[in-house]
């Protein structure tokens, strides 16, 4: 089978950096933090070989994409956007998208907000979840010693003199830390002795994760490398404006309050992924059916951490492949 090509395409007012491989039904692929294309690498080759043309960009901030200076250039409004975008530059009527981590909630929303655009959705490791009643930051926790992830990021500048001091060891740090292979409750996930997703103030994200004796089987060297120098080049500026985006999105999305998706769906997590952990996760895991009326299969992968898709990559490609084949 032939190696993914690459090309830049015009998107949403930016310039958009493309992996794609096949021919067929158009199946978009969204990656989340601290990630890239490369995320997609083992299903881009699945999905072509079933017939599928399969595209996965570097989303808005990162890796070869443009990375506009503004904050509120990051807003979930712009990221589906940048989706819709990439099916006009593609000549696509509609497509199948698929999104994790952060790239989850942009699939959902595309999925929510231009159903006649997206006709089905994958979400993996990120639930859909419905627009709460107040602004995310204002009920994240935090304490006198502690604070959430998401809260360390939000402040311009901190996260970034941290995590570009060293992108190699910031990567294989956070790759390790959140996936299944991570020892938990031992520093190795950034728990901080005050909870899932807890960052020390004084020692930062890195400080609170273990540096792996040797890599996890689903990261080579090569890997690795791939990513750190693409955050050497991009810095993580990018991937963080969109957690500095978390509550702009939540006054945005206010007339999509209580919608919900009405594409068929397939949600696919691991089970010791620290995102299903989160506070409020396992209502929104319990409800997930009512707000995805159309979801067709739930699938919890036993062992496996946040990074889904590489982490098991053949479980992942099959249900990817009979969730598509099924619509």
């Amino acid at each position: 089978m032939t190696q993914p090509t690459h090309r830049t395409i015009n998107t949403n007012g930016i310039q958009m950096h493309i992996a794609e491989q096949g021919s067929g039904p158009l199946v978009l692929m969204c990656h989340g933090f601290p990630e890239s294309w490369y995320s997609w690498r083992h299903q881009l080759t699945a999905l072509a070989e079933a017939g599928y043309h399969a595209v996965a960009p570097d989303m808005r901030g990162y890796g070869q994409s443009e990375q506009p200076e503004g904050i509120d250039q990051y807003t979930l409004l712009h990221l589906a956007g940048d989706m819709v975008g990439v099916l006009d530059a593609l000549h696509a009527e509609t497509a199948v998208i698929a999104g994790h981590d952060w790239g989850a909630p942009v699939a959902w929303h595309c999925a929510l907000m231009r159903p006649d655009r997206f006709r089905a959705v994958i979400g993996l490791s990120v639930p859909y979840r419905s627009r709460g009643p107040v602004r995310p930051t204002t009920v994240m926790p935090q304490t006198e010693t502690a604070l959430f992830y998401q809260l360390y990021f939000q402040t311009p500048a901190v996260a970034e003199a941290e995590l570009e001091r060293d992108p190699k060891t910031t990567v294989r740090r956070v790759l390790y830390a959140a996936s299944g292979d991570a020892t938990r409750g031992a520093g190795g996930a950034f728990e901080a002795g005050s909870g899932v997703g807890m960052v020390d103030r004084k020692s930062g994200l890195l400080g609170g994760m273990a540096d792996p004796p040797e890599l996890p089987h689903w990261l080579t060297a090569a890997d690795l490398d791939f990513y750190a120098s693409e955050f050497a080049r991009s810095g993580f500026r990018g991937g963080l404006n969109w957690y500095r985006n978390i509550d702009r999105n939540w006054e945005l999305l206010a007339p999509y309050s209580g919608a919900k998706v009405a594409v068929p769906a397939l949600y696919v997590a691991g089970d010791r992924d620290l995102v299903v952990k989160f506070p409020g996760a396992e209502q929104t895991l319990a409800n997930l059916a009512k707000t995805v009326p159309q979801l067709r299969k739930q699938i919890m992968l036993s062992g496996c951490g946040h990074w889904t898709q590489q982490e098991r990559p053949k479980e992942v490609n099959a249900a990817m492949i009979e969730f598509l084949k099924s619509l």
